[in-house]
């Protein structure tokens, strides 16, 4: 069968495709959902900005009442010295975290849970946003950033607004050294040679007599390991 391909070297977790994660500032999750939230609502101070290897958004860090220290996701146009509220009583405004229960129709949201209290799972990307389509008693009916719809449980929490660090794709890199770093903080490995451009032995796309898929990109939900490449198991192709 050749050569490893590189996502099956990246599975063995060897250091090369680990990300560094002794350089993450901190872990972005939100607060216990203890009975404080529950019932009521707790107020907390922006203390300062971070920006953090590990996400693409810039991180903002909280100073709550009982100088209880947390790390969330800043939204857009949130300032230092700014007030967040978190819990079922607070005010549906910018960076405030609420269930999903106790959000209207209509509003945009981010880092959603996907079960009451795990901290937060979907649309945690920069400059990503969802949209609450519809509510009923037994679940909460999101539009996801990929347009795809879901139901979540109504106890879930997410956050007012919009994700900051839109723009963070206007810029360019400009060098390539940049590149290297911006890829290894993620633990991956950068620069990445073409599958068309390999030996037969090093990946099933290689070898093709030129810069050509030797093989149909489409492969079985079953194909053994280093064939599963392209498109698995894929419903339909090409342009809808």
């Amino acid at each position: 069968m050749g050569k490893r391909i590189i996502i099956r070297r990246r599975g063995r977790g060897t250091p090369v495709y680990r990300a560094r994660s002794n350089h993450f500032k901190a872990e972005v999750r939100y607060r216990k959902f203890d009975q404080v939230e529950k019932s009521g609502k707790v107020i907390g101070r922006v203390v300062d900005l971070v920006k953090c290897p590990g996400h693409t958004a810039p991180l903002a860090k909280i100073k709550f009442q009982n100088n209880e220290d947390a790390y969330m996701l800043a939204p857009l146009n949130l300032k230092v010295n700014d007030l967040i509220e978190s819990g079922s009583l607070s005010s549906v405004n910018n960076g405030n975290i609420l269930p999903l229960k106790q959000i209207p129709e209509g509003t945009l949201v981010y880092n959603i849970e996907s079960f009451p209290g795990d901290g937060g799972k979907f649309c945690r990307a920069a400059g990503n946003f969802a949209k609450i389509i519809s509510s009923t008693k037994d679940s909460i009916l999101i539009e996801l950033p990929s347009k795809k719809q879901r139901k979540f449980i109504p106890d879930c929490r997410a956050t007012i607004g919009i994700l900051s660090g839109h723009g963070r794709k206007d810029k360019p890199f400009v060098k390539a050294g940049k590149r290297w770093h911006y890829m290894r903080a993620r633990g991956k490995v950068y620069p990445q040679t073409s599958a068309v451009a390999m030996n037969a032995l090093n990946h099933p796309y290689g070898s093709g007599r030129g810069r050509k898929h030797a093989k149909i990109k489409v492969v079985s939900r079953n194909a053994p390991p280093g064939r599963k490449v392209g498109k698995v198991a894929a419903r339909r192709t090409g342009r809808k």
